[in-house]
């Protein structure tokens, strides 16, 4: 007997399942909070050179705060004072020709710098003076952020397989909690590094662990149902996410409140399962028979119960028993897998580094980065809810190809459309974060079709493992507007049309038995 027959007869979609989901879905929501938190966290404010340096107490002091600013800072080609440089002496005689700047010596900052308060009480950026030849720094902590999530990613994965679903996920709860907590306090920029690293590092366990619960326990003809409700448990908490930060624009204080949800999280943990399939295959027999009955009985489905004894849950671990056990080294084994492992890779390199690079370039258009962050969010709802039908009419490679080509499309558009159409470059681009979430969501599924059922968490794993390498380039991608303004979009671009000509070259899996 397999365990989907078990399954079947308690309902694999019932009201125990969508308990699970309901749980999940809390303990999700602090998840896109952390991962955009960057964008808020570190945003850059309108700064300039601090002058008071240049004040002598004579001419200078008698001067209003404009003037002042006329003398000492030069003036950008858009009429802004300079970010980074400011005049070496007092140029008084632009007070009368304020054009006539020819050759004047400036220098570097000498005190810091003065912040524009208007939109964010505190940030990073204003707490640690990260601007100028130090911005570097401040994407950096995108990165570090993402290279923990990436190793707690197959940490978590790998501690869930030997320890248990449910306890590693209270696990994630709690350190990921406290980290970020810890983060939040921090009183040096290495300290905030190393617990951004850390809060990474285990909050990736709650997705790690929650969706792999969420589909050990439904029934495979809802499975797509659940990853897109899993899906949407993101898009829902980015939304919520702009109003918070709106709101709350002090980053200490915004870290704490997309941190506490987690307290919720912890509470309900108490009646989240575990996994009945992992405590079978661990020989844990007792346990799993208690929370089949409990799924049984909570279903409604009370007549089943007398069939879950020990002694039909042992036959199913000999039925799912494997020949040997596989491992990474499997997808390079063959040359069929090893090709699909190089395109799937690419593919998922390139999804993430599109959706994410997009996703941090909230400031590139110059409007209300609030709104921004809503109308990104809020266009992946009838993108994820597109593909749940895409995917079976046209197929999951189409989706897949199409879906990438209209993000490069989106962000070629960019690249031409003149500066001065800011709400027209907004909008492209809007439409552009809903394709990356379409080829995101579609890549997801496609995936897990792909590979054979005895490496599939294998690939799933490396997929995963590529996909964060490419959110942890995304940061450094966006600087490279220093070399040319236009060359973050034109990178991207080119990563969006790699990935779909890899795609196209991917094998379609719609309505194709599942490999075994």
């Amino acid at each position: 007997m397999k365990f989907e027959n078990i399954l079947a007869d308690i309902d694999g979609f019932g009201r125990f399942q969508i308990m699970i989901i309901v749980i999940s879905f809390i303990g999700r929501f602090t998840l896109p909070c952390h991962f955009m938190l960057n964008n808020f966290v570190a945003a850059v404010p309108s700064h300039h050179c601090d002058i008071s340096s240049l004040d002598d107490g004579g001419f200078f002091s008698s001067l209003s705060q404009a003037e002042r600013l006329i003398v000492s800072i030069p003036v950008q080609e858009d009429g802004t004072p300079a970010s980074c440089q400011m005049f070496a002496e007092p140029q008084y005689h632009l007070l009368l020709n304020s054009s006539n700047i020819i050759e004047v010596p400036t220098v570097p900052c000498k005190n810091g710098w003065v912040y524009d308060n208007t939109t964010f009480k505190s940030t990073l950026t204003s707490q640690w003076d990260l601007v100028c030849d130090k911005r570097g720094k401040n994407k950096a902590t995108a990165t570090i952020f993402f290279v923990g999530v990436m190793f707690g990613a197959v940490t978590f994965g790998s501690l869930s397989d030997r320890f248990g679903r449910r306890i590693m996920l209270l696990v994630s709860y709690v350190s990921g909690m406290l980290f970020a907590i810890a983060s939040a306090f921090s009183t040096s920029y290495l300290m905030f590094a190393v617990l951004r690293f850390f809060t990474g590092f285990c909050i990736t366990g709650i997705v790690i662990v929650s969706a792999v619960l969420s589909v050990e326990w439904v029934d495979i003809k809802h499975r797509k149902l659940v990853g897109v409700i899993d899906s949407l448990s993101w898009t829902f908490g980015n939304t919520v996410f702009a109003a918070i930060a709106y709101f709350v624009n002090d980053w200490r204080w915004l870290i704490l409140s997309v941190t506490s949800p987690l307290i919720l999280a912890i509470i309900t943990w108490r009646w989240m399962p575990e996994s009945a399939r992992w405590l079978i295959a661990n020989g844990k027999l007792k346990e799993a028979q208690m929370y089949l009955k409990k799924c049984a009985k909570m279903n409604r489905t009370e007549d089943s119960i007398q069939t879950l004894n020990t002694e039909t849950l042992a036959t199913i671990v000999v039925t799912e028993k494997r020949d040997r056990t596989y491992s990474y080294l499997d997808l390079i084994r063959t040359p069929n897998i090893r090709k699909l492992a190089l395109r799937t890779g690419v593919v998922w390199f390139c999804v993430a580094t599109a959706f994410y690079g997009i996703s941090f370039n909230l400031t590139g258009f110059g409007l209300n980065i609030y709104l921004t962050q809503f109308a990104y969010a809020s266009i992946e709802l009838p993108a994820k809810v597109g593909i749940y039908y895409l995917l079976d009419k046209i197929g999951r490679r189409p989706t897949e190809v199409g879906a990438l080509l209209m993000t490069a499309a989106c962000l070629g558009m960019n690249i031409v459309i003149p500066k001065d159409m800011s709400v027209v470059r907004t909008v492209v681009s809007v439409l552009g974060k809903g394709c990356s979430a379409a080829s995101f969501g579609t890549i997801v599924l496609y995936s897990s079709e792909l590979y054979p059922t005895v490496i599939r968490q294998n690939g799933m794993g490396y997929n995963s493992f590529m996909a964060r390498l490419g959110v942890a380039v995304a940061p450094f991608i966006l600087l490279l507007d220093e070399v040319w303004k236009e060359l973050p979009q034109v990178v991207l671009f080119s990563v969006a049309v790699l990935g779909g000509i890899v795609a196209r070259a991917l094998p379609e899996t719609r309505n194709r038995v599942e490999i075994k």
